[in-house]
């Protein structure tokens, strides 16, 4: 079993920005890919921005020249920097990571509201 901690997520004024961060651990054979996907009350969960071990990385176009994924290999972490956040940005943000046995764990969420 994998455990993602996902951390970061607050309230913060159009414009502004965040960090979110996320954990793996547990018993973790090699990952291969982590991201994030949002969902938004009423909406689909929909990809956000994701980076492979090689550092290659895609973003959703709506988050594309604001947001920036990096990720930690030794240390199995993820991050998002979250620039010029806008009020439709606001949704529960969940950690997801994929590894070689093409294993799929998601976490708990974090909530990021953006007021205008």
């Amino acid at each position: 079993q994998v455990q993602l901690v996902e951390s970061g997520g607050g309230l913060v004024q159009a414009g502004g920005s965040l960090r979110l961060s996320c954990a793996a651990s547990g018993n973790i054979v090699k990952i291969y890919k982590m991201g994030w996907y949002r969902q938004a009350p009423g909406k689909q969960r929909e990809l956000v921005a994701a980076i492979t071990t090689g550092g290659s990385t895609n973003y959703a176009d709506f988050v594309k020249g604001r947001f920036t994924i990096s990720r930690d290999s030794a240390k199995n972490t993820v991050s998002l920097q979250m620039n010029s956040l806008k009020p439709e940005d606001t949704a529960v943000y969940y950690c997801n990571v994929a590894d070689v046995l093409q294993r799929v764990f998601g976490g708990q969420g974090t909530q990021v509201t953006v007021s205008s």
